[in-house]
């Protein structure tokens, strides 16, 4: 597949930026607003968008994604592949944690174990069966078997000191354990590889980063000392910031401000299209109707979602049926939205639920692009086939800890494929939930098809990219036909940044600018 064609590089002084000549030394300072900052210092704790953001400020992996989707050498030199089972890394000499031990293939081993213990990572490992020491230099990655996406998953190892995490706290607590929305030694420190350090934190107000004079990337053309990144969760506030200029990067700009901030003299914009994909899960433990395809694919049939595109996302995003955005090996053309009214009130009726019932629903108000506002949108919706909605949003620091409570029947879930694959969408949204091995961790539905699951773990290990894409095709057939959870859209991306912070470097497709490498005038 080419992933070329998710690109929309909006301005053409893209061009004009890469060709800029960049000057050494240090910028002082960059002001950064997001729609809110890191829940937890601990890169394991959760896999979210703004925990990734964290993990390459702080952290290194092994290769990092690029702008074409391919992969280049982090803190791996080089890798090649050994066996059907095996894949070899070479690790780069001399690169420091931040404490200024020296990483070796003991601490990737160390992260590697982590990883497989942590409930919202350890899906994404389920198929490697160890990693294995050769030399302070070299690690192997073992699989169960023959696994096309080694490298996609070595995108996640981002390496720990694991001498920092050993041993009790001043508090006697594990340096080393994950507590998810807790409160732990690794929540509020860390010690990575990374092109900054955490100088400071206030949960919700700022975070300071400091660049890390001992990073091993002499290469790199960043000159950016120090970084104060502060959340502002409002829009219309946010983009103020910008084009005021009290911040010199803002992301996301929200669809109905890139008008005005392309049009703006002092700020570039930057668009990409986007394979994050927003919908609604109906919990069908919770709900008995929802255990019902009929009250689910009426449910997905009295939701305009290419309305939703239209007027909330300003055409900044694409109708979905299915998982997999265009391009990737699972999607499947054939797959069209469905709104259609009056077969949503027809199934309502054959189902038996003609006059309807009530329901709660959550939505984050600062995670997703008009999360609120899509939100408050198909409750209406709803309620013209009857179904009331008891609708409570909250800022998303409240909201993850509500979700993985499965805190009410309909709860809103975007996901970007971690590893740039169908099946990871899935194995994480639509598997059934199974605690040891991590699949099904954000499926707040409790959806489970055995077919599904099947092909998922069968695909695991298919080399064939031809027969693995059909495989993954009909897993999005399935899901389809069962209405397995409501799709929305494809959220589209869009980032602002002052004349002069070369953001068109740094920011790609994963949604997770390699700040490292930005260049401010």
């Amino acid at each position: 597949m080419t992933h070329r064609k998710f690109f929309r590089m909006k301005f053409a002084a893209l061009a004009v930026l890469l060709a800029l000549p960049f000057a050494p030394g240090y910028a002082k300072t960059l002001n950064l607003a997001y729609d809110a900052d890191p829940v937890s210092l601990d890169i394991h704790e959760q896999l979210s968008g703004g925990t990734l953001q964290l993990s390459h400020m702080v952290c290194d992996p092994l290769l990092r994604w690029n702008q074409e989707l391919g992969f280049d050498a982090r803190l791996a030199s080089r890798w090649e592949r050994r066996s059907p089972t095996s894949v070899r890394f070479y690790l780069r000499r001399g690169v420091k944690f931040h404490s200024g031990r020296v990483m070796t293939a003991k601490d990737v081993a160390f992260t590697f174990a982590r990883l497989k213990k942590s409930d919202d990572f350890k899906g994404i490992f389920a198929k490697f069966r160890e990693a294995r020491v050769i030399n302070d230099h070299t690690i192997d990655l073992i699989t169960d078997g023959p696994y096309p996406l080694v490298e996609h998953s070595a995108a996640f190892i981002f390496p720990l000191d694991s001498a920092f995490y050993a041993g009790k706290d001043a508090r006697g607590r594990d340096k080393g354990e994950i507590v998810k929305h807790g409160d732990s030694f690794a929540s509020t420190n860390i010690s990575c590889t990374g092109p900054f350090t955490v100088r400071s934190r206030e949960q919700g107000v700022k975070v300071v980063f400091e660049r890390f004079d001992g990073h091993w990337d002499a290469d790199s053309p960043g000159n950016v000392r120090r970084i104060v990144m502060t959340p502002i969760k409002e829009d219309p506030t946010r983009v103020a910031a910008l084009l005021s200029g009290d911040v010199d990067f803002a992301a996301p700009i929200p669809p109905a401000d890139l008008a005005r901030v392309d049009r703006s003299r002092k700020v570039d914009l930057i668009t990409m299209t986007g394979t994050r994909i927003i919908t609604f899960q109906l919990n069908q433990k919770r709900r008995p109707e929802f255990a019902d395809p009929r009250v689910r694919r009426a449910i997905v049939h009295a939701i305009n979602n290419a309305g939703i595109v239209k007027k909330i996302m300003k055409d900044f995003g694409t109708a979905a049926a299915q998982q997999s955005p265009k391009g990737y090996a699972g999607h499947d053309p054939s797959l069209r939205p469905r709104f259609d009214l009056k077969k949503a009130r027809a199934l309502m009726k054959e189902a038996g639920y003609a006059d309807g019932f009530s329901v709660t629903m959550m939505a984050p108000n600062n995670r997703y692009v008009n999360d609120a506002k899509i939100a408050e949108a198909v409750a209406g919706m709803l309620a013209k086939i009857k179904i009331k909605v008891d609708l409570t949003t909250m800022p998303k620091a409240q909201y993850w800890p509500k979700f993985d409570e499965r805190a009410a029947d309909i709860m809103m879930i975007g996901w970007h494929s971690d590893t740039e694959d169908s099946a990871n969408f899935t194995e994480f949204l639509a598997m059934t939930p199974d605690k040891e091995t991590g699949y099904g961790q954000y499926n707040s539905g409790n959806y489970s098809n055995a077919e599904v699951d099947s092909l998922v773990l069968a695909s695991a290990s298919e080399t064939n990219p031809e027969t693995r894409a059909e495989m993954l095709r009909r897993v999005e057939r399935i899901l389809h036909e069962d209405a397995a959870f409501v799709p929305l859209h494809w959220q589209d991306h869009a980032w602002g940044a002052r004349k002069g912070v070369h953001i068109g470097r740094v920011v790609s497709v994963t949604n997770s600018p390699y700040l490292g490498d930005l260049v401010m005038d």
